[in-house]
């Protein structure tokens, strides 16, 4: 893999991925772009994706899975804030995926007002000073303070 992966043009590969049962053979998109100092890094990154039955160019397959990872990493933190339930209910159901939802634009909306680095060129967000389960923890907190709720449970022994 480490062969294939090395390069400085995009293009396509094959790599057999041996096991017990056999081999199977992958289609690789390779997709190359420039470090141009991002990270500290310089030189080329090549960046390969295993694809089936699609001949789009590679730079074209490397934005689509960028774009999925949005996505998914995006319903990966409406997960954390989610209630889980067994109701079969969709209303109920649709209620509590706006909320979770609502809690994740409020918390983008809040970063984006206060933790956005002013300087020149693109705004970047510093990430690490005001993170999601931190939000979370402040709004269980408020709600906790709000409803009166204990935490201390009286025992006799």
């Amino acid at each position: 893999m480490k062969n294939i992966l090395d390069g400085t043009k995009k293009r396509y590969d094959t790599y057999t991925m041996n096991s017990t049962k056999g081999k199977v053979e992958l289609d690789i998109a390779i997709d190359v772009k420039y470090r141009k100092g991002k990270r500290g890094k310089n030189g080329c990154e090549n960046l390969g994706f295993v694809v089936y039955g699609i001949d789009w160019d590679p730079r074209t397959v490397s934005d689509t899975y960028r774009k999925r990872f949005a996505i998914e990493s995006s319903y990966r933190m409406r997960n954390v804030v989610k209630t889980k339930t067994c109701s079969k209910d969709p209303m109920l159901r649709y209620f509590y995926a706006l909320i979770s939802f609502l809690f994740k634009n409020a918390w983008v909306a809040i970063q984006r007002m206060h933790f956005m680095k002013v300087k020149r060129g693109p705004k970047t967000i510093e990430s690490d000073m005001f993170r999601f389960d931190m939000f979370v923890h402040l709004i269980v907190e408020w709600v906790r303070r709000k409803l009166k709720a204990r935490l201390i449970v009286k025992c006799f022994r």
